[in-house]
């Protein structure tokens, strides 16, 4: 029920500006915010998108390939030489990030197999749901997560950490994990210059979230489990928060009305007659009912209607002229 969403306040993530810095420069703390914005070579993009009644937001950079190697492997004796010579990358974690370390993209790929890396540029890409979601079938709770990503020749890893605000994957801790998820990466003809997220497909309850870059697809699916429950207990939450509120009970009904679903928008508009009786719910009830055939229950609740909205000072013309319609059997 999307339409559902006008009434529910939304969740927005908080961004911060952070100075520009190359796609894979290595830092071990945030910096200060500019005092001038200037362009970044890895721009800042964001992915919005909703499932039913829950928001789904990536906020990442987007580097750029540059004639650059992206994937592949790393020798381990070239990792661990890499490690025990960068001060910033972590000692004991055969996963460390090697990003942006020195010959990077040059002397060995950018985003090497069996390291983790931060499925983007400069912070870390921010992962947001507004509800409990299912990632790959895995349970994830609603919340902001950093995302990052070990790469593989057949199998990647999706980690949606819980320190949702770092740069790269510099400080990245596996014990803050919520979730980690396997999934097959796919190579495609054409080359993408710019990393880019997209929802190339979905269902009323799910979305198909792809990472692409240079020659590689990395999907991994997003689902909302019990859809009709989540909406059914948004309603009743929203209800509880403004029970003596005749608007929210006519919006529930409106909904119920625009999905084609005119028993449950009938009693939802009885509600919030209960409530209070307007011209605005009586006029949605006459309709509601000429909708179900009901003409004579529908004539004699579009007259309260008018009655009612004349004695409010509400301007009726439009509604009688379709009473009009109602009783002369046109609707």
């Amino acid at each position: 029920m999307s339409t559902l969403r006008r009434f529910f306040p939304r969740a927005a993530a908080a961004l911060v500006l952070l100075a520009a810095a190359a796609s894979h420069a290595p830092a071990r703390q945030q910096q200060p915010p500019p005092k001038i914005r200037l362009p970044q070579a890895s721009p800042q993009a964001t992915l919005s998108h909703t499932i039913g009644v829950t928001d789904l937001t990536i906020v990442y950079h987007r580097p750029s390939v540059r004639g650059r190697t992206v994937w592949g492997e790393i020798a381990p004796e070239k990792a661990a030489a890499l490690v025990q010579a960068t001060s910033y990358l972590p000692k004991n974690s055969p996963e460390g990030t090697l990003d942006g370390a020195p010959g990077s993209g040059k002397d060995f790929p950018m985003t090497p197999n069996g390291h983790v890396w931060r499925a983007g540029a400069n912070e870390a890409t921010r992962f947001t749901v507004t509800d409990d979601v299912l990632v790959n079938g895995q349970k994830l709770p609603a919340g902001s997560y950093s995302l990052h990503m070990i790469p593989g020749k057949d199998e990647w890893t999706i980690i949606f950490n819980k320190t949702a605000d770092q740069w790269g994957s510099y400080s990245y801790d596996a014990k803050q994990d919520a979730l980690r998820v396997k999934t097959k990466p796919a190579w495609v003809a054409e080359s993408q210059e710019l990393l880019g997220y997209e929802i190339p497909a979905g269902t009323a309850n799910s979305a198909r979230v792809v990472l692409r870059w240079e020659k590689i697809a990395v999907p991994f699916t997003v689902e909302v489990p019990n859809q009709d429950a989540l909406v059914r207990a948004k309603i009743d939450a929203a209800v509880a928060a403004a029970p003596d509120d005749w608007h929210v009970t006519m919006e529930v009904a409106n909904a119920y009305a625009n999905d084609d679903k005119m028993e449950e928008a009938l009693a939802w508009a009885d509600r919030s007659i209960k409530v209070k009786e307007t011209f605005q719910n009586l006029r949605l009830k006459a309709l509601l009912l000429s909708n179900l055939k009901k003409t004579d229950e529908a004539v004699a609740v579009g007259e309260r209607a008018v009655a009612r909205g004349k004695a409010d000072g509400e301007d009726t013309t439009r509604f009688e002229k379709r009473l009009a319609d109602i009783k002369a059997g046109k609707m």
